[in-house]
């Protein structure tokens, strides 16, 4: 499947990979369907791709991309749920996702469950596995999960008639190890005193990169690397550092910067938790390992008893970008972000690090405006004029 014009014309502009990430159906992905490629979707990082793509599938991880429509979603799912997963299940049952071939279930919390099952329901997947992941870790909830990676496994076998080899695994497993180390030099550039990348700009890669096959974006960042190398920007007024929920919102990171909140760093599964705690580190057998460099390093509040993980991640990405302020988000009815953002905006005044807890209603343009004062009224009191 590789050859797709888009990705090998030799110099790949960021409007371009800004342009693909706001199309759910970009042009990769259709050239992949067009040639009789399957595609798989899943919604959560604790969903080791690896496994999809040693198969020949094409992993995709779904996302509204600010989408505000939930009419349809909403006679399935209540207003008070979570509205990014409201958002979700839209566009699963309003056909924008119908070029799925099946999907990954997983526990990430009882809200995108919701949505995955209702969705499930009223489609009825093709292809619908429930991958279980533990919410503690322990030699027993290893153990789990890695049995529960070997069913997911021989699931995906089973319903495509297909054999996923451990040699093909370990190529796999060898390429993510690869492309997480380009992306922590990607944010070495973000993070850098004159940054090379906008949060805005590191947001549509990562958007990207779960709509395109590793091999596909392994080259994507290499250019992206050589191509920004020299870049540097300076004309902004403070560094941020954005976590919290689910956010492949664009517009609402754009929002921020619209106005000199520069975002050099972060702490979002649409970001660095995704992969910068993942090192595989390990030899021997490949389910043993993903199920340890999976769960032993899964930077989320659906994690029981592990804030201080969490809290520390946030430390060291203060440190390392040397930021102004951190902006923690949750999006309305995101109960675990909502609680866990308050922990960590205490832990962080406590030392000295200026906070600011918003919640949202996402894909709502109506509350940027909304937002964007709220974010100015930061920017002034931690002195950035």
């Amino acid at each position: 499947m590789d050859g797709c014009p888009l990705f090998n014309t030799g110099g790949l502009l960021m409007d371009e990979i800004i342009k693909q990430s706001e199309i759910i159906e970009n042009d990769y992905l259709k050239k992949w369907k067009g040639e009789g490629g399957r595609v798989l979707g899943y919604i959560c990082i604790a969903t080791p791709t690896e496994v999809i793509e040693a198969g020949g599938l094409l992993p995709y991880r779904i996302r509204a991309l600010g989408n505000s429509q939930t009419e349809i979603a909403d006679a399935h799912l209540s207003r008070f749920n979570c509205s990014f997963c409201r958002s979700c299940l839209q566009l699963g049952l309003d056909g924008t996702y119908d070029f799925l071939d099946g999907i990954i279930e997983t526990n990430g919390c009882d809200q995108l469950r919701g949505m995955i099952e209702n969705w499930n329901y009223v489609k009825n997947f093709d292809f619908f596995h429930y991958l279980k992941v533990p919410h503690i870790v322990d030699q027993d909830s290893l153990n789990y999960y890695e049995e529960e990676l070997r069913l997911y496994k021989k699931a995906i076998e089973n319903h495509f008639d297909l054999v996923i080899t451990d040699e093909e695994l370990v190529r796999q497993m060898e390429r993510h190890d690869r492309i997480r180390e380009k992306l922590r030099t990607l944010y070495a550039m973000r993070e850098r005193n004159e940054p090379a990348f906008t949060g805005t700009e590191v947001l549509s890669i990562f958007l990207l990169a779960t709509a395109v096959p590793s091999e596909v974006f392994e080259g994507l960042l290499d250019r992206v690397i050589e191509e920004r190398k020299d870049k540097a920007i300076s004309d902004y007024r403070a560094r941020l550092l954005l976590g919290g929920s689910a956010t492949d919102e664009v517009d609402f990171v754009k929002a921020i910067e619209s106005i000199g909140g520069l975002v050099v760093s972060d702490a979002l599964c649409y970001g660095s938790r995704a992969f910068w705690p993942r090192q595989r580190g390990q030899q021997g057998d490949p389910f043993n390992v993903l199920a340890k460099m999976y769960l032993e390093n899964l930077i989320c509040p659906r994690m029981f008893n592990d804030f201080a993980s969490r809290r520390d991640f946030v430390f060291t990405a203060v440190d390392r970008a040397k930021v102004d302020g951190v902006v923690l988000v949750h999006n309305k009815f995101c109960d675990i972000h909502g609680v866990d953002n308050v922990q960590l905006r205490i832990a962080l005044e406590k030392k000295g690090i200026p906070v600011l807890q918003l919640e949202k209603e996402y894909g709502a343009k109506a509350d940027l405006g909304r937002m964007k004062t709220r974010i100015q009224a930061f920017l002034e009191r931690i002195g950035k004029r």
